[in-house]
């Protein structure tokens, strides 16, 4: 999609050269409205509210935001709305990573809190009792990449924690959970991830199904 569009006011006939603007998606990414080359520019005679906004798709992580529609103000005094192209960026596939070493886990996790809109991922302050904490703004991850699976105990401290620092929580594990495990993750409604070695993260629980389909 072209990201600049030549425009002639249909008023007074001037020419001018317009650019839509970038918004920062919540990934930090920047968005911009897809333009239509081949759309008519209308100049605005009254507003309507509905009529000021347009979806858009940030290409990085998927998620769909609203966004001032495209206007150009014209000396002349007439504002021109600008045409935006059908649909928006497709999404592109998130990256992976083999999951082979600790590290490769911690890694596919951060980038699967990236797709979810998390930034700023680091190494979290308190340590869990088991596997590596993460922490980024307004979340706390718990990734287990041992031989074992995740106990009712692993999702408490990652709950109980998240509760503490007042974010929200969710839990990775290389090789599943408990019965018991999933079921208290349930009841406190803490997402549960399943990490598998191709890098792929699949949900476990509803909590964790309803995350990955709206993102954070």
């Amino acid at each position: 999609m072209p990201e600049s569009l030549p425009v002639r006011c249909p008023t007074c006939r001037r020419a001018h050269r317009y650019t839509a603007p970038s918004y920062p998606c919540v990934c930090g990414a920047p968005v911009a409205a897809p333009l239509d080359g081949d759309g008519v520019v209308t100049p605005v005679a009254h507003r309507v509210w509905q009529e000021d906004w347009v979806t858009v798709r940030c290409g990085r992580c998927g998620r769909r935001g609203q966004w001032p529609r495209p206007e150009l103000g014209c000396p002349c005094g007439t504002v021109l709305r600008i045409p935006v192209a059908a649909g928006a960026p497709e999404r592109p596939a998130p990256p992976s990573v083999t999951i082979r070493t600790a590290r490769d886990a911690v890694t596919a996790v951060v980038l699967f809190l990236h797709r979810l809109g998390h930034d700023r991922i680091r190494r979290a302050d308190r340590r869990p009792p088991s596997g590596i904490g993460l922490a980024g703004r307004g979340v706390l991850a718990h990734v287990d990449p041992s031989a074992r699976p995740a106990t009712l105990r692993d999702v408490e401290c990652l709950w109980l924690t998240a509760m503490t620092e007042s974010v929200g929580c969710l839990h990775f594990s290389l090789t599943g959970y408990t019965e018991a495990a999933r079921t208290r993750a349930d009841t406190l409604d803490v997402p549960l991830f399943l990490l598998e070695r191709d890098g792929t993260v699949s949900p476990v629980n509803t909590p964790a199904e309803e995350l990955d389909g709206s993102g954070a």
